[in-house]
């Protein structure tokens, strides 16, 4: 065993060369933003030159067929037909363009949890605000025993008048995997739709859009999957596309062209901009699925074992036990702080990166919690290029903080 653990920290330090990370950070926070590789920036790159080059030429003659080759490898990759996908700058943006599109009413309610990362939170105050629409808030406990606590949580509160649903694939605050297979099922038997935010699952899970039957489902690519910021996708039930806008409206509202959707039309021109992150996702999937023998199921599963170990880790540090199930994280996982540690979780994470070169994300937690020692939350990730060490070495240092 000790041998595997041996190998395995090699392995990983090994990986770090393909990233421009700060050798002098102990990088825990992939979850936030990513981090792209040194080849697919370089990628990125030949394509801006390639842009710039004539960009008459490429926005006239490559442009399009770019795109489609990306759009492709991706829907491919999460299991959707490419005829239901657009790329999209963010899940956030995903998030607003669905719910700015929908017309809401008064008696209607909008079904949210929790645990919803606060900008899409945001978007759904907005336009229930506009409509004068009831938002709905779902109470879902941390520390969390099971599954089925999320499901029971979530159905309890849909009433007649609930029109849509807006819950996380993975939390962003709690590092939660939803069981969303199975709540769609119990909501689709209600007749309501539901807009999945899974901003971190893909390259974090398993994904096959098509068997999980959202009715619209929005990813980063700039996460999990290592493509360039600024790349994500929407994608939206077939039956629903002509309902769905998005937030430019511009040429593809009127193109005569038709050989896309006017979905796909819209969404693919909303002005000029730089498309090179769309156009690189593709690459960043092949490359980030050739990086083990087992390719993306390895890396993933890999991923889940490194910070399941990593938390062991830090939670034995403090004496305190880990929040949930294994099986409820994938490579993320959220760690409750004692009180001993007295700070709030702008003044940790800026002591940690600041006098010891940790950077690890820290939060306020909000929402309704079983905890009674703390509401500060830390967050941990793990991508291929970490290792147990600086999980030791993040213990070590919140000991000596207590």
């Amino acid at each position: 065993m000790e041998n595997q653990i041996a190998k395995s920290q090699l392995q990983n330090a090994y990986f770090q060369r393909f990233w421009l990370l700060d050798k002098n950070i102990t990088f825990l926070n992939h979850g936030s933003f990513g981090a792209c590789p040194r080849q697919i920036l370089q990628l990125q790159a030949k394509l801006r030159s390639q842009l710039e080059n004539e960009p008459l030429r490429f926005f006239g003659r490559e442009w399009e067929s770019l795109l489609d080759a990306s759009r492709n490898t991706l829907a491919e990759f999460v299991g959707a037909g490419d005829e239901d996908l657009v790329f999209i700058p963010n899940a956030t943006t995903g998030v607003n363009a669905v719910l700015r599109s929908l017309k809401f009413a008064p008696d209607d309610e909008l079904l949210t949890t929790n645990h919803e990362y606060n900008a899409c939170r945001n978007a759904l105050n907005f336009v229930a605000n506009r409509a004068g629409a009831k938002i709905v808030v779902a109470n879902i406990p941390f520390p969390i025993a099971s599954p089925q606590q999320i499901i029971d949580a979530i159905l309890a509160k849909c009433t007649p008048k609930t029109r849509l649903v807006l819950f996380d694939h993975v939390t962003s605050q709690t590092g939660l995997i939803f069981p969303i297979q199975k709540l769609i099922r119990e909501l689709q038997q209600r007749n309501i739709d539901v807009l999945v935010d899974g901003a971190h699952a893909p390259g974090i899970l398993p994904l096959n859009l098509r068997e999980i039957g959202a009715t619209y489902y929005t990813g980063n690519c700039h996460k999990w999957l290592c493509a360039p910021k600024g790349a994500a996708f929407l994608y939206v039930k077939r039956e629903k596309q002509a309902e769905i806008r998005p937030l430019t409206i511009s040429h593809g509202a009127n193109s005569p062209l038709t050989h896309k959707s006017r979905f796909q039309l819209e969404f693919d021109w909303m002005g000029t901009d730089d498309p090179t992150a769309y156009m690189s996702v593709s690459k960043a999937i092949q490359f980030m699925g050739s990086l083990l023998p087992g390719g993306w199921d390895e890396l993933m599963q890999r991923n889940h074992e490194l910070v399941v170990q990593g938390r062991q880790i830090i939670c034995s540090a403090l004496e305190i036990l880990p929040p949930c199930p294994e099986e409820m994280i994938a490579s993320m996982a959220v760690i409750p702080l004692p009180k001993t540690l007295k700070y709030n979780h702008i003044s940790l994470h800026d002591k940690l990166l600041d006098e010891f070169g940790i950077e690890v994300q820290v939060l306020s937690w909000e929402g309704d919690t079983t905890l009674s020692e703390a509401k500060l939350l830390m967050r941990i990730s793990a991508q291929i290029y970490n290792t147990l060490e600086q999980y030791k070495y993040l213990a070590h240092v919140l000991e000596k903080l207590q």
